[in-house]
């Protein structure tokens, strides 16, 4: 069975969503690899991956309300702040989500539905660059 992978590069400007639905399909395009599934894999402890609407960006803007509240920055009950105080809340918000995705490939595109979009979370608050491990076997 055949095997294509690519790394692929995020820069970020800090805290929040970035869209790579684009760069995954390109990339399973460029695999022609037509039947299968797509492993996306971010090799971070504080940011992650998400499927999530692609149409209303309030929804990525409520999930990261929604995380605030949960995992707040600057908890005092945090041993862990080597840092910042943004450094544990990033920890926490990657374990609370994913740092790995599968999505099937379809007749050699991401099977996404219509409102789906594949995102990097950014869980710091100052720019990082991220690395994504893109694997896709099938036929």
């Amino acid at each position: 069975m055949p095997t294509y992978q690519q790394t692929l590069s995020v820069s970020t400007l800090g805290r929040g969503t970035y869209n790579i639905t684009r760069e995954i399909e390109s990339t399973i395009q460029q695999s022609e690899i037509n039947t299968g599934i797509c492993n996306i894999f971010i090799k971070h402890t504080s940011a992650s991956l998400i499927i999530s609407e692609n149409a209303d960006p309030d929804v990525r803007h409520d999930l990261e309300k929604f995380m605030e509240r949960i995992a707040p920055d600057g908890d005092p009950s945090y041993a862990h702040q080597d840092e910042g105080p943004d450094d544990m809340p990033a920890h926490i918000r990657t374990v609370l989500t994913q740092t790995a995705i599968s999505i099937p490939v379809t007749k050699g595109h991401a099977g996404l539905g219509t409102w789906q979009g594949i995102y990097c979370w950014e869980h710091r608050t100052h720019p990082h660059h991220r690395t994504i491990i893109i694997t896709i076997t099938g036929d």
